[in-house]
């Protein structure tokens, strides 16, 4: 029986970067991974999506090509070679998961590769095994949630219904494709079966998609989406699946759609099961309680990454790993989750950190807004995308920067900048004084930053 300082179980962004982090402080470190390193993100989620999204945008550039004074004479001999997008796809999974494993055999990490069943806080049994640990961290990850609708079981076996987990292993690019949830993967999906030539409705419970970003931001993209073929029908109450048929309510008025798939992509669930014997914590909707060390209520147990529910995101998973590492080596240290960033990769992207404009005046603070557009940025212009803008929100007093939100190409490479800022608790003022180069698009954040303090260089804005 093998005995281990720290045991993580689940090897996706969160669980394999708290293991190596645990190994680098000097501790002898276990994972558990029934599947395959490197979790949804690596796997079925973030980097495929990703490496299709590159394929996807090559392909509208070339179709546009014209705009940039590049002529092809006949289009009609441009296709998409689906199978081999999907082998690039497999490609660069396999080399970062590959690289994964290097790491952590390099970290004389103990991989144990089975499902992991919880004894007790010390014990777990993998296969025929049984191992002791001092500590325990739990990062089983979540899976997609399909909500109770008549069929909908049935049109998931028949391959009617697919999840973001099946959608990236389709023999054919639909031609026509419903995406069930106007969220962020719901967006990014969208996006991408779009601009290879799916003819893509996207269906939204409420009158907005994106609910949790900032309104202007949501409102903006929307508008994107709608131009770029996608059509999004709001208040929609999707009934039953009956065949190849969705039946739905719309605005109180009941229609029958067809489609040759269906995205449902409504949110995820915690994987909790195997939980019962530590008698841990959970909220209502299955999540673990933990708090800003992410402990549990159960001494030396922690949970990270979506199974407690915080941010179901892969870099803020990677953060809690560390952050439950270190206060385990005894360093204590917290995470802010104010400070996360969010990415949404549409054409263009969309990055936002802090707080938003209305999540500021709820908490009580004096702001000032500044906004600067990308079609005001030279190096938008000279790249042919001018669409979008950024948003800062500021604290009036001081110039704290409480919030950024930023569409524009590269608004995920960009948005790291506003963390920085904020994790020094920087102001508008430094921001602006800050120079930037020339020519970039991360010059929009100087300008509006100047927009904040006084007025923005590049564009007029009268009398303040």
């Amino acid at each position: 029986m093998e005995n281990y300082d720290i045991t993580v179980i689940g090897a996706g962004p969160g669980g394999y970067v708290a293991a190596i982090k645990a190994a680098q402080m000097g501790a002898k470190t276990a994972i558990i991974e029934k599947e395959d390193i490197g979790g949804v993100c690596l796997n079925w989620g973030c980097i495929p999506t990703k490496t299709l999204l590159k394929s996807a945008k090559v392909f509208d550039n070339i179709m546009n090509s014209e705009k940039y004074g590049i002529d092809i004479s006949d289009k009609s001999v441009i296709s998409v070679n689906w199978p081999n997008m999907q082998k690039r796809k497999d490609k660069v999974v396999k080399k970062l998961t590959g690289g994964v494993e290097f790491l952590l055999k390099k970290n004389s990490i103990k991989v144990y590769k089975g499902y992991g069943e919880i004894v007790d806080r010390n014990t777990i049994k993998v296969n025929s095994e049984t191992i002791k640990t001092k500590n325990l961290i739990i990062a089983t990850g979540s899976s997609p949630k399909l909500p109770s609708i008549d069929g909908i079981n049935e049109a998931n076996e028949d391959g009617l219904v697919v999840t973001s987990k099946e959608i990236l292993a389709l023999d054919n690019i639909p031609k026509n494709l419903i995406v069930v949830g106007g969220g962020v993967v719901g967006v990014e999906f969208a996006t991408l079966f779009n601009a290879l030539g799916s003819k893509v409705t996207i269906f939204q419970r409420s009158d907005k998609i994106l609910g949790n970003i900032d309104i202007d931001i949501r409102d903006t993209m929307a508008d994107i989406l709608t131009k770029s073929g996608i059509e999004i029908i709001y208040n929609v109450d999707v009934e039953k699946f009956q065949d190849n048929s969705l039946m739905a309510t719309v605005d109180g008025e009941k229609r029958e759609f067809k489609a040759e798939k269906v995205l449902v992509s409504i949110g995820r669930k915690a994987n909790s099961k195997g939980l019962d014997k530590l008698s841990i914590e959970l909220d209502k909707r299955g999540n673990v309680i933990t708090n800003e060390k992410l402990q549990t209520n159960i001494e030396g147990v922690y949970a990270i990454g979506d199974i407690n529910g915080k941010f179901m995101l892969a870099h803020v998973a990677s953060a809690e790993g560390i952050v439950a590492v270190e206060n385990i080596m005894g360093k204590e240290t917290t995470i802010d989750y104010d400070k996360a960033p969010s990415c949404i990769y549409g054409f263009p992207e969309i990055g936002t950190a802090g707080l938003t404009e209305q999540m500021a005046r709820e908490r009580g603070h004096d702001v000032i807004v500044s906004t600067f557009p990308i079609s005001a940025n030279g190096k938008a212009l000279a790249e042919g995308e001018s669409h979008g803008f950024i948003k800062i929100v500021a604290d009036k007093k001081y110039g704290e920067v409480l919030g950024t939100h930023i569409l524009a190409p590269n608004a995920t490479d960009m948005i790291a900048e506003a963390v920085t800022t904020m994790e020094l608790e920087g102001t508008v003022h430094e921001l602006a004084k800050a120079i930037h180069p020339h020519p970039t698009l991360s010059e929009i954040v100087m300008e509006a930053a100047h927009g904040a303090v006084d007025k923005p260089i590049h564009i007029y804005v009268g009398d303040k």
